[in-house]
């Protein structure tokens, strides 16, 4: 490290000014926090006290632990107080003239050997830096909410940052026990760029009422792991930061998928903007509550349509999503028929059924009583006529439009009138499905994910033509297989597909552009976002032949630019590297 750093000024005591000065102070750095004036400066002594009696009420910090590291941080209200600091790290709002007003004061105040950095998730580091006299001592410092807890920090090199800065501010984010990044001066830079552009299309959804914010929510939470859905979060960040964040982003790169959706701005200007007001997509017991309460103003209650009575299911199909569903609808208690189409395959499935079972009995998960209850309610065929009395067909066969439209053609024929028919189609039209039949308003989407019997999710898809009897019957269904059912419309990706896949895109294309690695992109997002796994792993992991395919289905559909596939995820495939099932994908497997 070029120069020794053990005084750190931070300049803002807002949440994350609060979180960097104690992150800093635990690792025994002297920190002197400065904020607009002594109400300010109070508050922010009392946000780091309350923050750090939590994390003793936590078992995170030894009471004699927390005194020490309060002595070590200074709060005042005078930029004098930085004159003899090491390094600065600026978090005041995001607004390009406050912080090049307030660098240039910095400039005059520090001594020369200081580094200052800010704090900054979206603007320009090279605009602030010019308003020193020396901007090769100015970078990037981007920590991540709540600074003492998430573990990675993005160190922003300019085009004129001295390498020995960038050093500096790397050793001293592992010195706070941070993973640090070294990125490039960028809009959004890793974490931001990819996650406000997911967090922009699910805004886009919830405003186009496909979906409703409770039902974008979970199925990103229960479909992806998520530690939280994307309306959630932005009332976390805060939508006035959010739409900040975007129209930055937009601004610098012109890519539509981060212009700001219209909802955005109406709400913040209607002061809506999230947990900080008390109200966001969400309503919450009081300002910077957590609590979600019922709204202020109810919409209408919708009119409850009963659901149809269903006790006879059959499930088509022999691979690992029929007998996963099979599985999971015996399991509720249906009387449940698997139809495969020649013997072997039959008792491949319902081989693959028992062992799950006895899987599950072994690991105390399923007592042996329900296992033969389970064993008793499930019957195999291998002839589709055996359906004729069933009270709900979930067809799970090969992701063909052909294959699919046959088999739907025969259970028209085939089934009792009044019987739902139901697809777990993943990315075609489920209306194409409908159209074939005599009866489109029986037919449903009914999504489960894989491996059904451990994925809580179900997105339950309604066409224009679904009646709503048949639509509340599918939610009646997976609520009594208990799943979680969320209701979305009848076009490419549904919910959880259409937001996902244009992520993992945007991820490649980062890489694409030789902006990151693609180890450093998976640490951002799981570090940094607290997603369950990088995009690369995840890509590797779904198949990168799956999520092409995906892909272009949706770029069919939306006819957006921003979703043309990644030209690098087409030549992969090309060469058939197609991820952890061919042994090459992003990364090699053994």
């Amino acid at each position: 490290m070029g120069r020794e750093i053990s005084r750190v000024g931070v300049v803002g005591l807002g949440t994350m000014g609060s979180g960097i000065a104690e992150v800093m102070a635990r690792h025994g750095l002297d920190v002197i926090v400065v904020e607009r004036g002594p109400d300010e400066a109070e508050r922010g002594r009392e946000s780091v006290e309350g923050s750090t009696q939590r994390a003793v009420a936590r078992g995170k910090l030894e009471e004699s632990e927390r005194m020490a590291m309060l002595d070590r941080i200074t709060f005042g209200w005078q930029l004098d107080l930085l004159s003899d600091v090491d390094l600065v790290v600026e978090a005041v709002p995001e607004d390009l003239d406050l912080k090049r007003e307030l660098f240039g004061k910095l400039d005059a105040i520090t001594p020369p050997h200081a580094i200052l950095a800010t704090n900054t998730s979206s603007l320009s580091v090279t605009d602030i830096a010019v308003a020193t006299s020396r901007p090769d001592q100015v970078a990037g410092m981007h920590f991540f909410n709540p600074a003492p807890v998430q573990g990675f920090v993005e160190v922003v090199r300019t085009v004129v940052t001295a390498d020995d800065v960038i050093d500096d501010l790397v050793a001293t984010a592992q010195r706070l026990g941070k993973e640090p990044v070294v990125v490039g001066d960028r809009a959004g830079f890793i974490a931001n760029a990819l996650l406000f552009g997911y967090l922009n299309h699910a805004v886009s959804m919830y405003e186009a009422r496909y979906a409703s914010r409770e039902d974008i929510d979970a199925a990103m939470k229960l479909g992806c792991g998520l530690p939280m859905g994307p309306l959630a979060l932005l009332d976390l960040i805060g939508l006035d930061t959010a739409y900040e964040i975007l129209d930055t982003m937009y601004k610098q790169g012109r890519d539509r998928l981060h212009a700001p959706s219209p909802i955005l701005k109406q709400m913040v200007t209607a002061g809506l903007r999230g947990r900080k007001t008390g109200r966001g997509f969400y309503s919450y017991a009081a300002p910077h509550s957590p609590e979600v309460v019922a709204d202020a103003v109810e919409e209408a209650d919708a009119p409850t349509v009963a659901p149809l009575p269903v006790q006879r299911v059959g499930v088509v199909g022999s691979g690992t999503m029929a007998t996963g569903i099979a599985e999971v609808l015996a399991k509720g208690g249906f009387d449940v028929t698997l139809v495969a189409r020649s013997d072997s395959s039959l008792a491949r499935a319902l081989g693959a059924v028992e062992k799950s079972l006895e899987k599950a009995v072994q690991r105390g998960k399923l007592e042996e009583s329900a296992r033969d209850a389970i064993r008793a309610r499930l019957t195999g065929t291998t002839s589709l006529d055996d359906l004729a009395d069933v009270d709900l067909v979930v067809e799970a066969v090969v992701e063909e439009l052909s294959v699919k439209t046959a088999l739907f053609e025969n259970l028209d024929e085939i089934c009792r009138p009044g019987a739902v028919l139901a697809t777990t189609t993943s990315s075609l039209p489920v209306i194409d499905l409908a159209a074939v039949t005599t009866r489109p308003h029986d037919v449903v989407g009914l999504h489960f994910f894989n491996p059904a019997p451990i994925m809580k999710l179900v997105e339950v898809v309604g066409t224009v033509s679904t009646s709503p009897e048949v639509l509340a019957t599918a939610v009646d269904v997976a609520r009594r297989a208990a799943k979680h059912p969320v209701v979305c419309g009848d076009r490419a990706g549904f919910i959880v597909n259409a937001l996902l896949f244009p992520y993992l895109n945007d991820a490649i294309k980062m890489l694409e552009a030789n902006y990151a690695s693609a180890d450093d992109i998976d640490l951002a997002m799981k570090k940094g976002c607290g997603y369950p796994m990088g995009p690369f792993e995840l890509l590797d992991v779904v198949g990168l032949d799956v999520s092409l395919a995906i892909q272009q289905t949706l770029y069919r559909e939306f006819r957006e630019p921003g979703f043309a596939p990644a030209p690098r995820l087409e030549h992969l495939v090309t060469a058939g590297y197609l991820g952890r099932k061919t042994g090459r994908g992003f990364r090699s497997y053994e």
